[in-house]
């Protein structure tokens, strides 16, 4: 089964659960999840990030849990924030009962390492007891032994033979509050064990890339791989993997999301290469004009044209913008030209046109 979207992107019928008061699969809004980097024991650190997050958009927040004081930190940072929470467990089922005491949203583990069949069971009967989902999280870099020595390398088969493994647990213990991903820090390999396993499976799925690198490199795979997924219909939460701070991790995903129409937030940015027809500074003005409207949630779209090649057409198919000439600037709004500035001016005057524009917009809902 399908669902259309809003971008004509027919997303595959999955499921669905909820995390918290956000719904998962079963044609919900794409949700976006990071996950912290601090140490869970402390509180307060753990609670101004997700702070941070939460303003950039993250929608979901998942928290490691290395040890037995982390998982009663749970509680503290539970209480601190209405952000659906998701700890992050391995190994030891005892943390994965201390997590759910606490008070999280959903659990992250794979049930084939936390202990046998009654230690599961536990865990299973605490999250069925406050409708607790399971994400099942197969990474290729942690495949069983067996997995590997069967098909010799992190194959999308054998990621794929991975859930189906864990699923089968659950599921024999009548347990079906399911979420699952597979994930490698090789795109295709990603992309394809997500596409065999949306063919065999409705549960829904949590995309990304794993260990995708650095805030520029990571990106660029993430944008591809989770790029192709989300315009084939794939994904209910999604996480932009990054070794950076996690606020960039949120504001990449938001980016793909917006690429591909699947969602909106914030500004659209459309700012045009530099060529040597340029004559403002146009890297500084996107750069300065981007920063000085993160602040903004409403979708509009923003135009910095720096030439007259492009930059009348592109400004007028935008809410707002402007088209640079040799030390000025055309401001456009709605289409047509307000009036010519000095380059020096025209970061203010877009700015302001900007958040003028907003006020009207969440004025005229009320």
């Amino acid at each position: 089964m399908s669902i259309q979207g809003n971008a004509g992107i027919t997303r595959r019928k999955t499921r669905q659960i909820a995390l918290g008061a956000v719904a998962i699969g079963g044609g919900a809004p794409i949700a976006v999840q990071s996950m912290c980097n601090t140490d869970t024991r402390d509180v307060q650190a753990t609670l101004a990030q997700i702070s941070r997050l939460e303003q950039a958009g993250c929608e979901i927040v998942r928290l490691a849990v290395p040890d037995a004081e982390a998982a009663k930190a749970l509680g503290g940072i539970r209480k601190g924030t209405t952000v659906p929470l998701i700890a992050d467990i391995h190994f030891d089922y005892r943390l994965a009962l201390e997590a759910v005491k606490q008070g999280v949203d959903g659990l992250r583990i794979n049930p084939g390492n936390i202990g046998g069949k009654n230690k599961v069971s536990e865990v299973v009967k605490a999250c069925g007891e406050r409708s607790i989902p399971i994400r099942i999280g197969v990474n290729a870099g942690s495949l069983e032994k067996h997995l590997l020595e069967k098909f010799k390398h992190p194959t999308p088969e054998a990621l794929v033979e991975s859930a189906f493994g864990h699923i089968g647990i659950l599921e024999d213990l009548n347990y079906g509050t399911i979420k699952v991903s597979l994930k490698a820090s090789d795109v295709m390999t990603t992309v394809e064990a997500y596409r065999l396993f949306s063919q065999k499976s409705d549960y829904p799925l949590h995309i990304g890339i794993s260990e995708a690198g650095t805030l520029f490199s990571g990106t660029v795979k993430s944008s591809v791989g989770l790029g192709i997924l989300l315009a084939e219909g794939i994904g209910d939460t999604m996480r932009v993997s990054l070794t950076a701070d996690p606020v960039q991790e949120v504001r990449a995903a938001w980016e793909i999301l917006k690429s591909l129409k699947v969602r909106q937030r914030g500004i659209n940015i459309i700012s045009c290469p530099t060529c040597g027809r340029t004559e403002i500074d146009i890297i500084g003005l996107a750069e300065e004009v981007e920063r000085r409207l993160l602040h903004i949630t409403e979708p509009l779209t923003v135009a910095v044209m720096g030439c007259v090649v492009n930059g009348p057409g592109e400004a007028r198919e935008a809410d707002v913008g402007i088209a640079g000439g040799k030390g000025v600037g055309l401001l456009f709004k709605h289409g047509e030209i307000v009036k010519k500035f000095d380059e020096k001016e025209l970061a203010d005057v877009l700015v302001r046109e900007v958040e003028t524009i907003i006020k009207t917009k969440v004025g005229s809902r009320r």
